[in-house]
């Protein structure tokens, strides 16, 4: 008895440690939760638009089908298979890609999504980079987003795609990350209301802002008395 009760009290403290480890998990990055966060969220209040987008193009049939199918390379090097809204109204074949977002392949704001062959080497990089600086795409996740879709409008020979990218590589973080969606969702509320206000003026004339009664005849004889 008292030889199983000196087993007993020298294998409980090994089973005790033994239920007290629990397997190493890596903490998600700030990077990480914005994704996850905000992009669930932007993928719960665009679903509607995007089922009504996909319904549209059902019914239009058009060619090669609803949605676009293109591979791209990820972090590390991964290849997956981007699959898109075959449209761009209201930018709704960003938003399909959200789902990209939630899952990892993709991060809301990030360089562009390149594809195997022009990760190999066929799209220029930025001048005096060394070899090894070129690998930077491999780790970082592609974008939805970024510094080179937002400002690459601009014109500024500084403001090629491949050097943005570049410098959003060496200095990207959630300040730089919200400042650029920020400016992503800025830019096309501003086209759109433009676009209304165009519109609106559009469908204003001159006799808008006449008085009652005036007509046209009166107009006629001031202008020939002159």
């Amino acid at each position: 008895m008292q030889t199983q009760q000196r087993q007993k009290a020298v294998r409980t403290p090994a089973r005790v440690r033994a239920r007290r480890r629990k397997p190493h998990r890596e903490r998600p990055s700030a990077k990480r939760v914005l994704d996850l966060t905000l992009g669930s969220a932007l993928l719960a209040l665009s679903s509607p638009l995007l089922a009504a987008g996909a319904a549209v193009l059902a019914v239009r049939r058009p060619p090669g089908g609803v949605l676009t199918h293109s591979p791209r390379v990820g972090l590390d090097g991964h290849v997956f298979v981007l699959r898109s809204l075959r449209t761009r109204r209201l930018r709704l074949d960003l938003l399909s890609r959200l789902p990209y977002v939630v899952r990892g392949d993709l991060s809301l704001v990030g360089p562009e999504p390149l594809a195997p062959d022009e990760e190999d080497g066929s799209r220029t990089e930025a001048p005096g980079t060394s070899p090894a600086a070129r690998h930077w795409r491999q780790e970082l996740k592609p974008g939805l987003t970024g510094l080179a879709q937002v400002r690459s409008r601009s014109g500024m020979p500084w403001d090629e795609p491949a050097l943005l990218d570049q410098h959003y590589a060496e200095h990207h973080g959630v300040g730089m990350d919200l400042a650029i969606l920020a400016r992503a969702v800025h830019g096309p509320l501003r086209e759109a209301a433009q676009g209304l206000a165009r519109r609106g003026k559009a469908r204003l004339s001159d006799t808008d802002h006449r008085l009652s009664g005036y007509s046209a005849a009166e107009e006629v004889g001031s202008v020939s008395t002159d």
